[in-house]
């Protein structure tokens, strides 16, 4: 019984400790000190340049960390070699603004494409994650359709299942609303939450989208004045 309580305390995906994060003209973010533990969802938030995406490429180790402690995964983040990258990112799914799509092939290309990739060979067995995952983010009747004949939520929709598709822990979404009309916008949160709700994936989304917030509410954290500041701590 020990042994299974010990399995239902949820354990942080993410854990933070006075960390360091420079840009070019100097000092971006300085002590921050965060978790994120299974299953949460979590809103980063936080003036443009306050450093939102400077700490999510932080995490997918593509971006330098000068000093503390970053723990991703279970794995070290500050002090990972060049070769451990590909293996941090088999476990994190990251959603871009911008969607990011390969325009010269298909959705199903598109997504065979990563798993591939990420070491994935047989082809019933890709063909079988593809549809369970275009499935799951509602567009199934589009895995042959070129991504710019697709609307822009259509193509959000890929990014996330891109993002999903090697079932990771951690799903880091930049932004994920921030070409979307407001009712495509509620859709899409709408959609992050249900599969967060299902599949317990842990979930950080940096946004502007206020409304969203209001609407879909969940933990904030806020970058502000160099550092990172969890509301629920606040006061």
């Amino acid at each position: 019984m020990e042994n299974e309580n010990k399995q239902a305390t949820p354990q942080p995906i993410v854990h933070l400790e006075n960390l360091t994060i420079s840009h070019e003209s100097g000092m971006l973010l300085s002590s921050v000190t965060l978790d994120l533990m299974e299953g949460e969802f979590v809103y980063l938030i936080g003036k443009s340049g306050a450093g939102k995406t400077s700490l999510l490429r932080s995490l997918y180790a593509d971006r330098p960390i000068d000093s503390g402690i970053a723990t991703v995964c279970g794995i070290d983040v500050v002090n990972i070699k060049r070769r451990r990258i590909p293996q941090l990112r088999r476990k994190i799914g990251i959603v871009f603004q911008s969607f990011r799509l390969l325009d010269d092939r298909n959705v199903f290309a598109n997504l065979e494409f990563v798993l591939r990739a990420t070491g994935w060979k047989k082809k019933n067995e890709i063909r079988n994650q593809i549809e369970k995952t275009l499935t799951a983010v509602g567009i199934a009747d589009k895995a042959y359709t070129l991504p710019q004949h697709l609307s822009e939520g259509e193509q959000q929709r890929v990014g996330i299942a891109r993002a999903l598709i090697n079932n990771p822990s951690l799903l880091l979404a930049d932004e994920p609303t921030g070409n979307l009309d407001p009712v495509t916008s509620a859709e899409i949160m709408q959609l992050l939450l249900a599969i967060n709700s299902q599949t317990h994936t842990t979930m950080l989304i940096s946004t502007h989208d206020f409304m969203m917030i209001d609407k879909y509410p969940a933990r904030v954290v806020v970058c502000e004045n160099g550092s990172v500041v969890d509301t629920e701590q606040r006061g």
